[in-house]
């Protein structure tokens, strides 16, 4: 029986029997620490289907003939987490993707200090790790900019003056929940009560009863896609008729399905990505199409991002070399490479520069408010446009 923990890629074997008949060029290696069990599971399965599809992706290239990755599980925990990286890391991996949580990702970093290797995070919002080392990378948005943005449009477009936010007692959660309060409160929103529980509770019918006897505006959610998800739905089970907003951490397809009707009309910030539509680019055409083949289904935001972060690494490689010096001034030498959550460059701390944008979930899929906003505006017009035509029309014939 395969042991998930530590999950070498089927293409390996083939690989290093190629370099073993003397393929020409020089192995990469690269590692994925990511958490395919626990309570960031959801989010490790989808970014790992993501890397999957790049990896394959790139194996079509003859300058990657001998690329191996390999897979391992973090279980959720971030001491584990940082074990793993450093045998990958000893087993020849010039760069690792890994850090999914903030607290896996600020475990990590020390280790990728101590080996003097670069950690990319494909998902990790900590504001705290920006900047937090020269090997550290990052490709998602961080909380700062995600909370703010989320206030700022509860208080100006949602014209919503007061709330209550429930967060877990987790280094993500009370971080991402903190930017947002107090952005509300900067605008002169209240925030009700803050209501905190552990990590460990099961007891979301009582914090969703406590809100409601608030008679909030809103409820903000902060913490992982599992709680996200009971939370809403114990909310609306005890009548809650206020509006629900929530993190990118509720992104994942698989959490707003699991949510059901719950979810609907609920309120999220992620960073743009879209699988259909008309302002889809080339990048994502060919990413969807590949993921629908291998999967059966579409990819969600965290597919995406691990899809990105091993295109970063293979970018990185062509740009830099397979030492760890060399790779690592791949790294900085990326300059706007397209990927499928946008356009991708590191600044001097490791950060991209993404702009999150706000979602609601509408008939069980997430769609973007402003998109949704221009499209109604659009309609409006074509409306006004084919009204005046029919008063012309009538006017000419005299009716």
């Amino acid at each position: 029986m395969t042991d998930e923990r530590r999950y070498v890629h089927p293409l390996l074997a083939l690989l290093v029997a190629a370099g073993a008949l003397g393929c020409p060029g020089q192995a990469i290696r690269f590692g994925a620490v990511l958490p395919l069990s626990g309570h960031a599971e959801v989010y490790g399965q989808a970014i790992r289907k993501g890397i999957e599809v790049a990896y394959q992706q790139a194996q079509k290239d003859p300058a990657f003939a001998q690329l191996q990755l390999e897979f391992v599980d973090s279980a959720s925990d971030p001491e584990r987490a940082k074990t793993e990286l450093r045998k990958i890391y000893k087993g020849g991996a010039i760069a690792a993707i890994g850090g999914v949580t903030s607290a896996e990702a600020l475990a990590m970093v020390k280790v990728a200090d101590d080996e003097g290797r670069v950690l990319l995070s494909p998902s990790a919002s900590l504001p705290q790790l920006t900047g937090i080392s020269e090997n550290f990378f990052r490709i998602f948005p961080s909380d700062f900019s995600e909370g703010t943005v989320m206030a700022r449009y509860a208080y100006d477009n949602l014209r919503l003056r007061a709330g209550v936010i429930l967060a877990k007692e987790e280094t993500y959660a009370m971080g991402i929940q903190k930017i947002f309060g107090d952005e509300f409160q900067r605008k002169g929103g209240r925030i009700l009560e803050t209501i905190e529980y552990p990590a460990n509770t099961a007891e979301f019918a009582a914090l969703a009863d406590r809100a409601v006897t608030l008679k909030p505006d809103f409820a903000y959610v902060a913490a992982y896609a599992a709680e996200i998800s009971q939370m809403i739905q114990d909310l609306r089970a005890q009548g809650f008729a206020g509006l629900i907003l929530t993190t990118s951490s509720f992104a994942a397809a698989e959490t707003i399905q699991r949510t059901g009707a719950a979810a609907e009309s609920a309120y999220f910030t992620q960073a743009t990505f879209e699988t259909e539509g008309k302002k889809i680019t080339p990048e994502v055409q060919v990413f969807v199409e590949a993921f629908r083949t291998r999967f059966g289904t579409a990819p969600d935001l965290y597919a995406a991002h691990g899809y990105d972060a091993f295109n970063v690494l293979v970018e990185a490689y062509r740009q830099g070399g397979t030492t760890a010096l060399s790779f690592w001034k791949g790294m900085r030498n990326i300059r706007e490479l397209r990927g499928v959550t946008g356009v991708l460059q590191f600044d001097e701390k490791g950060d991209v520069t993404k702009f999150p944008h706000v979602y609601i979930v509408t008939q069980g899929k997430p769609v973007d408010v402003e998109e949704r906003r221009q499209e109604e505006i659009l309609r409006a017009r074509q409306e006004i446009e084919r009204i005046q035509r029919e008063m012309e029309r009538l006017r000419n014939s005299g009716s």
